[in-house]
Order: structure tokens, then sequence, then C-alpha cells
């Protein structure tokens, strides 16, 4: 980093630790330990249900470099994320309204560059996306997989974490090591395990209680069940179609999982926040 950048990265900190937390939105980044798990896909249909029931509702793609939220929603934007990392475009320039009503803020796909930026233009992120928390009830943060650099920063900031996982024993053993990691630079963190591609509510319940029972044993920490959505054909037929399976079949069994745990963290919505999102990604960047 160059000198011009330190200074201008210590004064982006500095400005953003003086941001007020009223009002701010609540923010839940959607993550995993690996890919493939339909995380993304989660992410957008949830966004798409908390949308109907009235919520004004945000989703951030920050996968790096792999974005694909705005496939999965068959929306165009000449704009997206690395634009506005590197300085060329406005933020107000990459949102664009997707199905159901909910902003998105697309990723930018294919470009290796945006898998490792720099602290530097993390803060840039940081500092851009502040109005995101007064514009919004809610902001999900569609992060990448895993847990490098660029997804901690954005893990260790959220109000709270929806983990996603699948009954397969190497995504529940990365679901874990995603924890654990989060859990040993941040206290109290609070985690919801939704598993995702399960055959009935009996398979969810049983990864969640594994899960659970190795959280509590080896890190101390309790995880929340944000409940599961099952297997079925028809979200690959929305998927194809570019549209969020929750508008494209709204009563088939995945969608009626999704509008069930909209419910769930709706009722939730009111609670106090523990400080604003991007004032404390700013405190992760300054220490």
């Amino acid at each position: 980093m160059s000198r011009d950048q330190a200074t201008e990265l210590r004064e982006l900190v500095k400005g953003l630790s003086k941001d007020k937390a009223e009002n701010a939105a609540r923010v839940i980044a959607v993550t995993s330990g690996k890919g493939g798990v339909g995380k993304s896909n989660i992410s957008v249909n949830l966004s798409a249900r908390l949308a109907k029931m009235g919520r004004k509702v945000a989703v951030l793609d920050a996968d790096m470099g792999l974005a694909n939220a705005d496939v999965l929603c068959n929306v165009t934007s000449r704009v997206n994320l690395a634009h506005v990392v590197a300085g060329r475009k406005r933020l107000a320039e990459a949102v664009v309204e997707a199905p159901g009503g909910f902003h998105l803020i697309p990723g930018a796909s294919g470009l290796s560059q945006m898998a490792n930026l720099s602290e530097f233009e993390r803060a840039r992120v940081v500092s851009t996306f502040r109005q995101l928390e007064t514009d919004y009830d809610l902001l999900l943060i569609d992060t990448g997989a895993g847990i490098g650099p660029n997804v901690m920063s954005f893990l260790l900031a959220a109000d709270e974490l929806l983990v996603v996982t699948t009954p397969e024993p190497t995504s529940i053993t990365d679901a874990y090591a995603l924890v654990k990691a989060v859990s040993r630079q941040r206290e109290n963190v609070k985690v919801d395990l939704l598993t995702n591609m399960v055959r009935d509510r009996d398979e969810g319940r049983r990864v969640y209680d594994r899960v659970s029972v190795v959280c509590r044993r080896f890190l101390g920490i309790s995880i929340g069940d944000a409940g599961h959505v099952v297997h079925d054909p028809r979200v690959s037929g929305a998927v194809r179609r570019r549209l969020p399976f929750v508008l494209d079949v709204p009563d088939s069994p995945a969608s009626l999982c999704i509008k069930q745990l909209a419910h769930k963290l709706d009722r939730h919505a009111s609670e106090p926040r523990s400080g604003g999102f991007f004032r404390k990604v700013a405190s992760w960047l300054a220490g």
C-alpha cells in the first residue's frame, strides 16, 4: 500500500468510527464453509420473500470474483461492485431492482483481483456502502465461501450469520470450521444454521443437532436452528428460468421453507442492533 493510500485508509476508518448507529439496518451475512451449497439462491429467495412482506431489503453480492446473484435474478447492469471498489462509479449507479421488489448490488464475476482486495480497497467498500444502513430495513451480505480475508471482514461485523450447509459430510465439516474461525475472533457471535437440500425436516434437524453439539463442546457457543430447505426439483427449473423460485413456484415445498425462514427472521426485525455494520467493519480494519 502506498503512503497516500495508507493516509486515506486512516481517514476512512476515522470517519467511519464516528458514524452513528441510529436507524442502522439489520445486517445478515449469508455464508458457507464451502461452495455449491445454494447460498446465493437462499439469499435471493429470502430477500424476495422478505420484500413481499413489506420489508425494504437489499442484497450486496460480496462473493468477490464469483458473483452470480444477478444471473439468478435475470437482471443486468453495466455497473457492478468492481466499478464501485475502483472508485469509477457511484453506489447509486450499481443498485438495480430485482424480481420481487428487493434491491441488488451486483458483484463482479470472473475478475480474479476482486477475490484478493487490499486493505485499502476493503476500506473503500466500507466507506462507499455506509448509506445502505439507513436506506433499508435489512441488508443481506451474500459472502463468498470459506474464511478468506474478504469474507471474514463481513462475518466479523454483521449482526448475525446465516450459515448454509447441506447434509454432505464435507459441507458440515466446513460449516463448523467457519463458525470456529469466526468465534475465535469475535465474542458472542450470533449464528444460525440453515440446512439446504434435505430430504425432510428430520434430516435437517439431525444436521443441526450434529453441528450444535460440537459447537457447544469444543467452542463453548450455542448456535440457532434457522430450519431447513428441502431438495425440490422445481428449484432447478426456476434457476434455468432465472427467476427466484419463491416467485416462480410459490407453493412448492422449497418456497414454503423459505417462507418459514422469512417469518422467523421478521419476528426479530425490530430487535436493537449492536452498532452500525460499516462502523464495525472499520474497527476490524483499524485493528
